[in-house]
């Protein structure tokens, strides 16, 4: 098991009210499964992806990485661990600004003060067919061209575990697709454990198990693909 939440609780005030988020949340994933989590605007998606990765702390409950649990891991430990064995792809790309299309994707090995970090990060790039824009900008980039910088960073520490976010969300359709395509290959080709939020039940289809989030708990959902 490479993943493992248990009883998760995640709660916000909002004004003079409590909204439950989570309630009592449970999730397995094995190492190279690949999971599409559905739910409605607002059910906690987002939010369950947050605490997985550490952003976020829960109010209630344990989460497992690889059998250890890092709910209460102090916050350096947190950032070195996703740093190191969890990739993040956001929505909203998240490119720094000011750095190159390189750069960005160099960050996390020089964080962790890994040798060869431009020939990894360049490598990274080669595998979503974006290195011959490497010496660009976020400003010089089209949408889909941000969307593949931000996997090639994601990936480029060889994570175990691939957290997306709507990573097509914001594409047009052809776009969208042709990162879609490049994140199941790169978790086919790495065994790599795979949790996509998505809206989208054709793209959810194309994963191992679909879960839907209502409630604030998982429900599974046969994939009939």
């Amino acid at each position: 098991m490479i993943i493992e939440a248990v009883g998760i609780e995640r709660k916000y005030k909002q004004g003079q009210n409590i909204i439950e988020v989570l309630r009592g949340l449970d999730l397995a994933v094995e190492r190279g499964e690949s999971i599409a989590i559905l739910g409605k605007s607002g059910s906690g998606k987002s939010t369950l992806l947050s605490l997985l990765c550490g952003i976020d702390r829960a109010d209630f409950g344990q989460i497992f990485y690889d059998g250890t649990e890092i709910t209460h891991l102090s916050e350096n430990k947190i950032t070195e661990l996703r740093s190191k064995k969890i990739g993040v792809i956001f929505q909203q790309f998240h490119l720094i600004e000011h750095l190159s299309a390189l750069e960005n994707v160099m960050l996390p090995l020089e964080i962790n003060n890994v040798e060869a970090a431009e020939e990894k990060a360049i490598e990274a790039l080669k595998k979503v067919g974006i290195d011959q824009r490497a010496s660009h900008f976020p400003s010089e980039l089209s949408g889909g061209e941000k969307q593949r910088v931000a996997i090639a960073r994601s990936i480029v520490n060889t994570p175990n575990v691939l957290l997306a976010d709507e990573p097509s969300g914001s594409l047009d359709e052809k776009t969208g697709d042709e990162v879609m395509g490049l994140i199941f290959d790169l978790v086919k080709n790495t065994d790599m454990a795979l949790i996509l939020v998505t809206h989208n039940q054709e793209l959810a289809h194309k994963c191992d198990r679909i879960l839907i989030l209502e409630n604030g708990t998982l429900h599974d959902l046969e994939n009939n693909s």
